[in-house]
C-alpha cells in the first residue's frame, strides 16, 4: 500500500515471485469510469471507490486459501477496514499483512513525472497525500531504497507470519529450534515416540526453554502434521540415510501438493537427488539443505547451502536467510546452489577441505612440537600471532586454546587418544571427486591420514620393529613453516571448488562460485580470511583455476620455494606430513605441461591395447611393442 508511484506494482510483484504465490494489481480492478476520471485528474470520491474497495474485498477471500500479494494503494483507515471485512466476517484464519511504502512527495513526483503509459496523472499526487492515514499495524518500509533491500526488509518482517514444522531433537535439532523461535518463526516440534526411552521428547525440551514458551511440542506425527497450516514446510535434522528414508515414508502419507520437506542432515547427495525426484513426483517440493557451523553455528547462525526445487525457494528463503549466520555487513550467509543434491554436495566439499585444512595445521603442529620442540605455549603464541594475520580463520583460531588447555596441570591434549575419527563426508567427497575424475590430492590425504591414525595398535608395533628416529629441524624456521602453510591452504581450497565447478557442469546445477565463498565466510568451520577473499575472486572470474587467477599466481611463486624446503626437510626429518606433501605434489604435476604420463599410456596399450594419443598425429594408435622395429 501506498501512493501511486511509490513502487506498489514494482516491489508487490517481485514479492509474489519469491513467496510463489499470485500477483493482483488494484488498478485493474477499477471501472472505466474512474480510470477515466483519474486520467483526466480528476480525484475520485468514495462513493466511486466503495464498488472497488467491495470487488478486491470479495476477491481477498478466494485468494486467501492459497495466498496472494495485492498491490492497493488503501490510503485510509476505512478503506483498510473495508478490504479485510469478508475475511472478518467468515472467520477466515489467513493473516492480511499491510506493508506500507513510505517515501517523500518530492521523490515520488519526480518519479512520477518519468513514468509513462500509465493513466494517472501526477496532478493527483497532492491529493492522495492529503487524504493518507499512515497505518497503525503495518509494515513499514522506507520505498527510496534499492529493490532488492526492500525485498529483503518485507521478507524479513513477514517471518513472524511463517510456521515451520521440525522433526528430528538431537544436538543440532535443539540449537536449529531455539534459532527458529529467537528469530520469532512460529515453530511445531516433532520427536519419535520409544516408550521407556524417548517419551515427551519435544515437549520437555520446550519447557526447558524460555524463548520456546510458544511453540508446540509433539510425539504424535499425524497431530504435529495438523499444526501446520497449508502449505507445510518441515525441516528435518535426523540421522542421514535409512533413517531419513524411514522418517520420509512416515511422513509423506500425510502431505498435500504444495509443501515443502527440507532435509538439513548430513545426507549423501544423491540421495537427496533421489528424493528431490521422488517427492517432485507427488508435487511435494525437497530440499537438501547442508547446514555448517556445529551446535554452537545452527544455535547462532550457522552457513545454510541449499538445493533442490529452484521454483520453491522463494518460500523458503526468508526462513533460511533469517536463521544463517551474517556476513560483515549483515548479509545472510545463505545461497541457493542448485537443484537436486547440490546442497548436500557443497556441503560435503566443505567437509572436505575441513578435513584437509585440519590436517594442515595437525602437520605444522608436529614440525613444530616434535621435530622443532617448541612448548605448547609457543605454539600456541604462534598460531595466535598467525591469526592475526591473512592466515585467520576460525580452526586456527580455536586451535590456540586448544594447545594451552590443562587439566590438573597436564596438557589436554596429550590426554588425547591419537586416532581420528570421521563421520564420512571426508571419504564420500573423496569418492565423488574420483567419479567426477577430478584431482583431489589434498583432501584424499586428510582422508587417508584419518584412516592411519585409527590403526593405532599396528602403528606401535611399527615403531617398535623400525625405531626410526625423529630428526630435529634445524634448518626449517617458523618463517619458512608459515610460509608452507599458507601455499598448502591455497592448493586445498583451489582443489575444493575444482570440485564443485566440475560436478556443477556435470550435474547442470549452475552453482555460483562466489556465493558459496560468501556463504563460507560466517557460521561455517572453514571460515576465514582467505574464504573473503575467493568471493570478490571468484565474482569477476569463477571459470579460471583459482591456482591460475592473477593474484594467487603472484602469491604462490613467492611462497613456492618456502613450501618446497618444509616438506622436503620435513620427509627427511621422517615427519608425516601426508596433506602438506600431497599440495606440493598436486601442485608439480599442475605445473608441468608435459608429463611422465606418456610411458603409462604405453604401457596401457602393451597390456590391454587400450591405444595411445599422438603429439605429431591425430587420432588413436596400437603398437605390437615386442617388435621393436615396427613403425
Amino acid at each position: 500500500m501506498g501512493v501511486s508511484g511509490v513502487g506498489k506494482t514494482t516491489i508487490g510483484s517481485q514479492l509474489a515471485q519469491r513467496l510463489a504465490v499470485p500477483f493482483f494489481d488494484a488498478d485493474d480492478f477499477h471501472s472505466a469510469s474512474n480510470v477515466n476520471k483519474m486520467s483526466k485528474g480528476i480525484a475520485l470520491t468514495d462513493i466511486d471507490r466503495e464498488p472497488w474497495l467491495e470487488s478486491l474485498a470479495h476477491h481477498i477471500v478466494s485468494w486467501s486459501e492459497k495466498g496472494a500479494v495485492l498491490a492497493c494503494s488503501a490510503l485510509k483507515q476505512t478503506y483498510r477496514d473495508r478490504l479485510v471485512r469478508n475475511i472478518a466476517k467468515k472467520q477466515i484464519a489467513q493473516k492480511i499483512q499491510f506493508v506500507f511504502l513510505k517515501a517523500s512527495q518530492s521523490f515520488i513526483r519526480k518519479r512520477l513525472m518519468s513514468r509513462t503509459n500509465h493513466f494517472f496523472n501526477p496532478a493527483l499526487l497532492s491529493s492522495q497525500f492529503d487524504i493518507l492515514e499512515p497505518p497503525q499495524d503495518a509494515i513499514v518500509i522506507d520505498a527510496q531504497e534499492d529493490i532488492a533491500s526492500i525485498l529483503q526488509q518485507i521478507q524479513a518482517k513477514l517471518l513472524v507470519t511463517q510456521h515451520i514444522g521440525l522433526i528430528g531433537l538431537g544436538v543440532m535439532g535443539k540449537s536449529l529450534a531455539r534459532n527458529f523461535a529467537n528469530k520469532n518463526i512460529a515453530l511445531s516440534l516433532y520427536n519419535r515416540h520409544l516408550p521407556n526411552k524417548e517419551e515427551q521428547v519435544a515437549q520437555r525440551f520446550i519447557d526447558a526453554y524460555p524463548e520456546l514458551a510458544d511453540v508446540q511440542g509433539f510425539d504424535h506425527m499425524p497431530s504435529f502434521i495438523n499444526s501446520l497450516p497449508k502449505p507445510r514446510m518441515l525441516f528435518l535434522m535426523v540421522a542421514a540415510g535409512a533413517v531419513t528414508d524411514v522418517v520420509l515414508d512416515a511422513l509423506i502419507p500425510h502431505l498435500d501438493k504444495g509443501d515443502i520437506v527440507i532435509d538439513g542432515g548430513n545426507a549423501h547427495f544423491q540421495d537427496s537427488a533421489r528424493r528431490s525426484k521422488a517427492l517432485d513426483k507427488r508435487g511435494i517440493h525437497f530440499f537438501g539443505v547442508g547446514v555448517s557451523g556445529g551446535e554452537q553455528g545452527a544455535l547462532y547462525g550457522p552457513a545454510i547451502m541449499p538445493g533442490g526445487a529452484l521454483d520453491a525457494y522463494p518460500q523458503i528463503q526468508p526462513i533460511m536467510e533469517a536463521i544463517a549466520a551474517k556476513d560483515a555487513k549483515g548479509k545472510p550467509c545463505c545461497h541457493f546452489v542448485g537443484k537436486g543434491g547440490a546442497g548436500h554436495f557443497v556441503k560435503m566439499i566443505h567437509n572436505g577441505i575441513e578435513y584437509a585444512e585440519m590436517q594442515l595445521i595437525t602437520e605444522v603442529y608436529n614440525l613444530l612440537r616434535f621435530h622443532k620442540n617448541m612448548s605448547l605455549d609457543a605454539i600456541a603464541n604462534l598460531f595466535e600471532d598467525w591469526n592475526k594475520t591473512h592466515l585467520k580463520s576460525y580452526l586456527l583460531e580455536i586451535t590456540v586454546p586448544i594447545l594451552r588447555k590443562r587439566e590438573a596441570g597436564v596438557p589436554l591434549i596429550d590426554l588425547i587418544l591419537d586416532t581420528a575419527a570421521q563421520k564420512g563426508t571426508g571419504s564420500w567427497s573423496t569418492t565423488a571427486a574420483l567419479a567426477l575424475g577430478q584431482p583431489f590430492d589434498t583432501i584424499a590425504s586428510a582422508v587417508m591420514a584419518r584412516h592411519i591414525s585409527a590403526q593405532k595398535i599396528v602403528r606401535i608395533s611399527a615403531q617398535t620393529q623400525y625405531d626410526i628416529a625423529k630428526a630435529h629441524l634445524d634448518t626449517l624456521d617458523v618463517d619458512t613453516l608459515k610460509m608452507a602453510y599458507h601455499c598448502g591452504r591455497l592448493i586445498n581450497h583451489a582443489i575444493g571448488f575444482e570440485t564443485i565447478k566440475s560436478a556443477s557442469r556435470s550435474y547442470q546445477w549452475h552453482s555460483n562460485l562466489s556465493s558459496i565463498a560468501h556463504t563460507w565466510t560466517n557460521g561455517c568451520i572453514i571460515r576465514s580470511q582467505l574464504m573473503e577473499e575467493l568471493v570478490g575472486i571468484f565474482d569477476k572470474d569463477a571459470m579460471t583455476h583459482l591456482l591460475l587467477q592473477p593474484t594467487v599466481v603472484a602469491q604462490v611463486k613467492q611462497l613456492y620455494p618456502a613450501f618446497a624446503k618444509a616438506v622436503s626437510e620435513g620427509l627427511k626429518a621422517h615427519a608425516s606430513i601426508p596433506t602438506l606433501s600431497a599440495a606440493l605434489n598436486y601442485f608439480n604435476g599442475f605445473t608441468t605441461a608435459n608429463s611422465s604420463a606418456h610411458l603409462i599410456q604405453a604401457q596401457r596399450d602393451f597390456f590391454g591395447a587400450h591405444t595411445y594419443k599422438r603429439v605429431d598425429k591425430e587420432g588413436n594408435f596400437h603398437t605390437d611393442w615386442t617388435n621393436t622395429e615396427a613403425s
